[in-house]
């Protein structure tokens, strides 16, 4: 039963990125409920030119095309789809990918808890439900739970599952505290957006979903992914370290974080120093040499520790949209 959302309340537009998804697009469309005034569909130069085909057999007055001269990436695409909802006035906007993965009658759900002022932002859960893991190809199960656990390092959400996920939900009040034109333009989009929300303390709930298997392409290279991601992931990180633990505040997170980093590097550099020295003059290393750089890597770790739970019960749990003025970097 699709749920309902009070009339004239919220104004609910969806944006759709469309690369080489001719096949899916139209019915994708026309399945879109009466619960969203506007569909920003994004044409990012695709090959088979799907922009041109909608605005050719849609009759929605509600689908409104627009078309990349070049193409700027799935990011690219939704910044442009972001930045056109909020023109529009929209409160709530969704991105919903333009492959068909998943049931556009579940926007109702996502939305809600937006809706009922529980959470700024909502995305998608597949791994949520054991059952829906069965229709799942074993290389996007592996990928995506290697990918949520770097994701929750680099974001700050340990509580979030399923990062690359493409259905989301975000109040209009926190997008326009985000910089659009910092966000990453290609398939780091998705993870560049949670670092972004972290950044404003925004709330996630993630929604337990199906998706939906076709004969979709993925334009991903793996290669890509490998050589790419690992930097941006680490770029973000540090960042995410910086303003939440030294620019923004101070507090025993901080002090975990800086005794663990002087003692595990002294305690390495001195380890592998009195190491490269016995292997040099073949005198073995004293058991007191040993203790110290162990002890100084045991007592470092144990700070780590402390730090990563400080950090997991730092996240964000206090609703933003409604306390965010209506102005910002849109």
């Amino acid at each position: 039963m699709r749920k309902v959302i009070p009339p004239n309340v919220f104004h609910i537009a969806v944006v759709i990125p469309c690369f080489r998804v001719r096949d899916q697009i139209a019915q994708l469309v026309a399945q879109i409920g009466p619960e969203v005034d506007s569909i920003f569909v994004i044409d990012d130069k695709c090959p088979q030119g799907s922009g041109e085909y909608l605005s050719s057999v849609a009759a929605d007055p509600r689908v409104k095309v627009i078309s990349h001269a070049v193409n700027q990436g799935v990011g690219g695409a939704v910044v442009t789809g972001i930045r056109a909802a909020l023109d529009s006035g929209a409160d709530i906007i969704v991105k919903l990918d333009g492959d068909g993965q998943y049931d556009p009658a579940l926007i109702p759900v996502l939305v809600s808890p937006i809706v009922d002022g529980l959470a700024d932002c909502a995305k998608g859960n597949r791994f949520f439900r054991l059952e829906n893991l069965a229709q799942m190809p074993v290389s996007r199960i592996a990928g995506n739970a290697a990918l949520s656990f770097v994701n929750k390092l680099s974001s700050g959400y340990w509580d979030i599952m399923d990062p690359t996920n493409g259905l989301v939900a975000i109040h209009a009040n926190i997008l326009r505290q985000i910089p659009l034109d910092k966000l990453d333009r290609r398939y780091f989009f998705e993870s560049d957006m949670l670092f972004r929300l972290g950044t404003v303390r925004a709330v996630i709930r993630d929604i337990p979903l199906q998706a939906f298997y076709g004969e979709e392409h993925s334009s991903l290279s793996i290669l890509d992914t490998l050589v790419s991601f690992p930097t941006k992931y680490l770029n973000r990180l540090f960042k995410r370290l910086f303003y939440s633990y030294f620019l923004r505040d101070f507090n025993m997170g901080s002090v975990s974080l800086i005794v663990s980093s002087i003692l595990v590097t002294s305690g390495s550099i001195y380890g592998m120093t009195k190491w490269l020295a016995s292997i040099e003059t073949g005198v073995p290393a004293t058991a007191g040499m040993v203790m110290i750089s162990g002890i100084q890597l045991l007592v470092g770790l144990n700070f780590l520790i402390s730090f990563i739970n400080y950090d997991i019960g730092n996240i964000p749990r206090q609703v933003q949209h409604r306390l965010l003025p209506e102005v910002g970097h849109a």
